[in-house]
């Protein structure tokens, strides 16, 4: 995984205004914390953090006065009406250190034939894995599965280098049967076409 190099200022104020004043200089407010150190509160660029955060588990290099430090998003807040960020967690991380992180479940391959539906149960898998090597996502073939059948977290193969750290049997995927339409509907279509 890429590692995404953003310049961080040490905030000084605190509080509503000072985060409005904050966004409208095209900043995102944010806190560095872990491993036992005091929390540092960081300024970051607006539209790099943006870019950065489309990739999932990103790892981010930030120089906060001179210093270097090596963090990924642990919580990202978005505006529920604009979608821009409005702050951001960040946890320190080592190279080489192992982290847990969730990353997203995709699926490959047809379901058996008969009209039935693929549910996801959870759409991401908690696992661990080096800082520095976190997978974006793990993919999973659903071939040939019938009704009935379903994808435990411990049957999906994990790339090298991570493990799960969840539940391992948890059910990830399940395929439901598809359910037929009531015949009641026609018949009252065909009442309805008499009169």
């Amino acid at each position: 995984m890429a590692e995404v190099k953003l310049d961080a200022q040490v905030r000084t104020e605190f509080g509503k205004g000072a985060a409005r004043r904050t966004r409208r200089a095209n900043l995102v407010p944010a806190v560095v914390y872990g491993h036992g150190a005091e929390p540092v509160h960081v300024n970051l660029p607006g539209h790099d953090l943006m870019m950065a955060l489309k990739t999932a588990n990103v790892l981010i290099g930030l120089e906060i006065d001179g210093k270097d430090a090596l963090v990924i998003p642990k919580a990202v807040q978005r505006n529920p009406l604009k979608g821009n960020i409005e702050h951001v967690d960040l946890l320190t991380v080592k190279r080489g250190e192992k982290v847990n992180v969730e990353i997203a479940v995709h699926v490959e391959g047809d379901l058996a034939p008969g009209g039935n539906l693929l549910e996801y149960v959870q759409n991401t898998l908690l696992v661990e894995a080096e800082a520095t090597h976190i997978p974006e996502s793990v993919t999973v073939s659903v071939a040939g599965l019938d009704a009935g059948a379903s994808v435990l977290a411990k049957d999906i193969p994990l790339p090298k280098g991570s493990v799960l750290a969840g539940d391992e049997d948890a059910v990830v995927l399940q395929v439901v049967a598809a359910q037929a339409e009531e015949p009641a509907a026609e018949g009252a279509e065909g009442e309805g076409a008499e009169a």
